[in-house]
Formats: structure tokens, sequence, C-alpha cells
């Protein structure tokens, strides 16, 4: 699938990889950072902001995705960097073509399966239940979503995927229906029996259970060059909930061997 994206900078090419609900907006301040030295390529996923939709929604076919994309670009060498959903994605394609990718960061993600949180349940019936035949604002959407999401970030995060219509109503550009039906797709774990012994980067949130010690094990098993950073005080949107400290350990990673 074609995907849409944002591209800044020149220099080594790096493709960032958004989280599940997210898109290549919520990536523009990092990349305008990391710009300085690479160029950067934020694309949205299938069934995300505004690339195509499909019924087909799990990690093979994401990372197909990636693989058309890089072919797409002429894209060469690249660092990969994805947080969440989109680490599931990194890790998945990083073993699939371990020569085509200089330096991996994956974000609080491991490769095990998770079972569905009730977060993620929260945010998906939120979205479901709001009728945009009678919600007229983006006002109205946060006050509607403020009932089951207490933090306006995530709220905010959310409703990045708003846009309105040519019938100048109000809508989800997510796919819902696609999430919904593959979720189960989402949470599983990534199997393989292939390695990736460039330098990777796995960064956790301190306060975030998605990546535990005993996970990082499994993970030095199949990334052999692997180091693991904490970042305090964060959970599991690390970047936005510690900007700099996030953005320091990256920048310090890039660095090395490039000197």
């Amino acid at each position: 699938m074609q995907l849409h994206f944002r591209q800044y900078g020149e220099g080594q090419p790096m493709i960032i990889i958004h989280g599940l609900y997210g898109i290549s907006d919520n990536w523009v301040n990092h990349a305008r950072i990391l710009a300085e030295n690479y160029k950067v390529y934020i694309p949205d996923m299938r069934n995300h902001g505004q690339s195509g939709h499909s019924n087909f929604f799990n990690y093979e076919v994401m990372a197909e995705d990636i693989t058309e994309f890089i072919e797409l670009h002429e894209i060469e060498n690249p660092v990969i960097m994805g947080h969440s959903m989109g680490g599931k994605i990194a890790e998945k394609f990083a073993l699939d073509n371990p020569d085509l990718v200089n330096k991996l960061i994956v974000i609080d993600m491991s490769m095990r399966q998770y079972n569905l949180r009730v977060f993620h349940s929260k945010i998906i019936n939120a979205m479901l239940d709001i009728d945009f035949k009678t919600v007229k604002s983006r006002k109205e959407v946060d006050d509607y979503l403020s009932k089951t999401i207490e933090d306006s970030r995530i709220r905010l995060f959310v409703m990045k995927n708003l846009y309105w219509t040519e019938r100048k109503t109000l809508s989800w550009r997510l796919n819902l229906r696609a999430i919904i039906d593959n979720i189960d797709a989402i949470f599983e774990g990534i199997n393989s029996s292939q390695t990736f012994a460039n330098p990777s980067l796995f960064i956790r949130g301190e306060k975030s259970d998605y990546v535990k010690d005993s996970d990082f094990i499994e993970i030095q098993k199949h990334f052999t060059n692997s180091l693991l950073k904490t970042i305090p005080n964060a959970g599991h949107w690390v970047q936005a909930d510690q900007p700099e400290l996030f953005m320091d350990e990256v920048l310090s990673f890039l660095r090395k061997g490039n000197s």
C-alpha cells in the first residue's frame, strides 16, 4: 500500500513509525530536531491518517508497507524508529530485512504478546460512541471523550484523527472498523528465528510495564547488539512525557559510530 508521509531535512534517511491511533503529525516536533542531520520520513500507516484503508491489518502487511515505501522512495540504509505498534512493525521489518536497516530504535515495546488493555478498549469505545450527526464541533468531541479519557493530552492525541468531510461534518480518519476487527493481531507477539546484528536501542518509560527486564532478555536473543534505556518519570508515551530526555538518548545513540 502506498503511504502518505511527511518529510523533513537532508542527510542519512530515517523512518519514524507511529503507534496505534497515531498519525505522522504526532512526530513533527521530533522530526524537525532530527532533520538537522537526517532526512526524516514519517509515514501514516495503513488505516491511519491520510493513508489508505484496508481490511488487512497486521504486522506482516505493515512491514511489507515499509518495504514498499523504501523501494518507492529509493531509500538506502535507513535508521528505523517506531513507537508502540510502530515499534513492533520496526522489529518485524528489521528481522525480516536485516541488511536494509542501519540502526533500529524501538520505543516502549517488547516482542511479546500483550492482552487487550482496558485503556485501549476505552479509547475505541469512546471513539465509536460519538454520533457525528449530533456532535458538531471539536469542543463537543473533547467534552464527550473527557467522560472516559481523563488525560487531556491523550484526548488531544486521539482528536488529531478528526477531520472535516466534504459534507462539512466531523469524522474520524482512522479506519476504526478494520482496527476493531483486527485488534487481536495488533497485540500479538513478533515470532521470528532471525537475528538483527546492527546497533539497536530499546527505550522504555519508568512508569510503563510494556518492557520488563525479562522482555529484554528475549529481545537480546534476536537483536544481538542492543541496549536498553529507561526514561525516568515517563509512561508509555515516553517521547511526549519526557521529550528532552528522550531526544538526548536518541541523539546519543545515533552519534555512536558516526563520529
